[in-house]
């Protein structure tokens, strides 16, 4: 304890009890009674202890601050191993969906050049009518050749082509145009 240390480290020093008393301003006595743990030393009396024995007052008072600042380093050190692991993760993740995006990209990248490809072969019609004061829509793709790909859209139209059949973009197009000024309407 305590008394103890002053003991071991007052004769570590080659110090008597009377030198160690006058350095530290105390009566012979007095370091008796500390060596012996019958009186502790106040405040101001340990930092002149701690002084004059050249040691730190927890070394004094037996605060074993080293094994708590070790514990507290093998703490930060795992602390850190784990932040790391978890830094790691999050990158990995990161890399992996960065490349996932690079592959669906690069892969809707290939089929929006296809799909440009074939809007460059084809041509679309939107035709918009309107007869009685009614607006009917109605869109005709075609290929490069003017064979008719698709038509859909107002029912309208839909039912007046119902029984017919057309090959040919250009041809269908005419065909409606035709039927709305016949009518007294319109397209455009």
């Amino acid at each position: 304890m305590l008394g103890n240390n002053i003991l071991e480290l007052r004769k570590k020093l080659g110090l008597s009890q009377e030198e160690l008393s006058e350095k530290v301003g105390v009566t012979r006595q007095t370091i008796s009674n500390w060596e012996l743990n019958e009186t502790q030393p106040n405040p101001e009396q340990l930092k002149l202890l701690s002084k004059t024995l050249n040691v730190s007052i927890d070394e004094l008072l037996d605060n074993d601050i080293k094994s708590v600042l070790i514990e507290k380093t093998i703490k930060t050190e795992k602390n850190s191993s784990q932040v790391l692991k978890v830094v790691k993760i999050i990158l990995t993740s990161i890399l992996v969906f960065f490349v996932f995006v690079c592959v669906i990209v690069g892969v809707f990248g290939v089929n929006l050049s296809k799909d440009n490809k074939q809007f460059e072969e084809n041509q679309g019609v939107t035709l918009n009518c309107s007869l009685n004061d009614k607006t009917y829509s109605y869109l005709i793709e075609s290929d490069k050749e003017d064979n008719i790909i698709d038509h859909s859209g107002s029912e309208y139209i839909s039912n007046i082509l119902k029984d017919k059949e057309f090959k040919k973009g250009k041809i269908l197009v005419e065909y409606i145009i035709d039927y709305f000024k016949d009518n007294n309407g319109k397209c455009n």
